[in-house]
């Protein structure tokens, strides 16, 4: 499924839910559906600066030059922030995460209902993720 696939089914599950509260239920529990977060990632160096509360997030290339992120939050609405955009952007090239157009997030409504440190901490989620594709990008043009 492409990026964009995958926000067009996000924004489709989002409609059925008109109430707010129900959309926080919702991305709460779209939080449990991360796979465990090893603790021993749990590091300085995979923490994301500018969260309000504490966002590990980790890279790896995997098979046919996509990208595996883990991550985590100790914070159930925002563990399901991150799940929301690992559903988007996990198992992509590198190339297609620095040239998605998250509209996903505008669509559905989430900045708007996010406060201004949890709406930073999104924008600084993202930014992680741009540079972990970004540094594997570089990493493949060496390799060629």
């Amino acid at each position: 499924m492409t990026i964009n696939e995958t926000q067009d089914e996000i924004i489709e599950e989002f409609e059925g839910l008109t109430d707010w509260m129900d959309r926080y239920a919702y991305i709460i529990d779209l939080g449990n559906t991360l796979p465990d977060f090893p603790e021993n990632e749990k590091t300085p160096q995979n923490l994301i600066e500018g969260c309000q509360s504490r966002v590990w997030i980790t890279a790896n290339k995997g098979e046919n030059n996509e990208i595996d992120f883990q991550a985590d939050s100790d914070a159930l609405i925002v563990k399901g922030i991150v799940a929301l955009l690992m559903r988007v952007l996990n198992n992509h090239t590198p190339q297609e995460i620095l040239d998605a157009d998250l509209y996903f997030i505008d669509k559905i409504g989430l900045k708007e209902h996010l406060s201004p440190t949890r709406s930073n901490g999104l924008v600084a989620m993202v930014k992680q993720i741009h540079n972990y594709a970004l540094a594997f990008k570089v990493l493949d043009g060496k390799n060629d």
